[in-house]
């Protein structure tokens, strides 16, 4: 190398800063804590008993669920004609709750718009039944009773203000194989786009809750909510960058989080397209952040969507792309806390 290209690889260094991505793939490189567990699948969540993982085996697709046991896998809604469902939760009674449109439109309106709540029994056989509730992107669903939580914004009720969104929780009343909302509750509003809610998790035996405000310039904030006092607050502190929590710990202590905080030190534009999985201490310093997940060190990948199991003991998460909308991802893994 001669002393003028020798002068542009230092310039060039001392202007990015960044340290390079890798180009394989970090499937290649996992490490001995993280297993795959499917090769298709987005949007995990963990049965109450944490034997089984439910997922979805596409956007506005089909339901799956996998025995982490035998890893028998089998589908949830494949006798359910033009099934169109984004996301599978669990309920603490073993049933499901389903989220998603009635039929597919165009992935705007069915995403948003069109989104709305189905009951699903644990029963072989069973069809969603709707709650005619609609609601915007995930809900909050209780470890430990009937009680969940969601959001709705303008989109789902036009009597909503444009730029607000509200959280509302419910109780799930099941009876003789169907279900409905009982005890509807608002517990908060945003009054602006500076936050646009998305309820996530329950904790401290359902007296509080996080949720994610959404931000503009694609940015997200780590909330909590004291459903008794109505105290709400910003536990990720680090405006500027995203951080959407997704699944907790069953002390409520921590949260985990797609984050995109390793961008500062391998580049690329801040939000939801280059995340990986931190975990967050719920302290409210924002100081109490540690990375799960290094998938973004790899050129093209990205972790997201976690959800913890009740006994703390792993988490489940998804390969994804920063080229793909949110939640689509390309199989399940395991990471399982030492």
């Amino acid at each position: 190398m001669n002393i003028r290209s020798s002068l542009i690889l230092v310039l060039l260094l001392s202007t990015t800063g960044f340290a390079q991505r890798k180009s394989s793939s970090p499937l290649d490189h996992l490490p001995p804590q993280i297993e795959v567990l499917t090769h298709f699948g987005e949007r995990a969540d963990i049965s109450p008993d944490n034997g089984k993982v439910v997922f979805m085996d596409k956007s506005f697709g089909d339901a799956f669920q996998i025995d982490l046991k035998t890893r028998i896998i089998r589908c949830l809604t494949c006798s359910v004609p033009g099934a169109a469902f984004l996301r599978i939760m669990h309920l603490s009674s073993g049933d499901y709750i389903l989220i998603g449109p009635k039929s597919f439109t165009d992935i705007h309106s069915s995403r948003t718009k069109d989104n709305q709540l189905w009951f699903l029994s644990e029963k072989a056989g069973s069809k969603p039944q709707p709650f005619n509730e609609k609601m915007s992107e995930g809900a909050a669903l209780s470890k430990k009773s009937m009680k969940m939580s969601y959001s709705i914004t303008h989109a789902q009720d036009e009597s909503l203000p444009a730029e607000h969104s509200a959280l509302y929780v419910a109780d799930v009343v099941v009876s003789e194989g169907s279900a409905r909302l009982a005890n509807k509750k608002q517990v908060y509003e945003s009054k602006s786009r500076a936050c646009t809610i998305e309820a996530q998790d329950f904790f401290d035996n359902d007296r509080k809750m996080t949720f994610t405000c959404y931000e503009p310039q694609g940015l997200a904030s780590v909330m909590t909510i004291d459903l008794g006092t109505g105290k709400v607050e910003n536990m990720s502190k680090a405006p500027g960058t995203y951080n959407e929590c997704e699944g907790i710990y069953p002390d409520g202590l921590y949260t985990t989080v797609e984050a995109d905080r390793q961008v500062a030190q391998l580049g690329g534009a801040h939000g939801s397209k280059n995340i990986d999985i931190w975990k967050l201490r719920l302290d409210g310093t924002g100081k109490g952040f540690t990375r799960l997940t290094n998938f973004n060190d790899y050129e093209g990948y990205k972790a997201s969507n976690p959800v913890v199991a009740t006994d703390g003991k792993f988490m489940a998460f998804q390969l994804a792309s920063p080229r793909d909308e949110a939640g689509v991802g390309y199989g399940i893994l395991l990471y399982h806390f030492r």
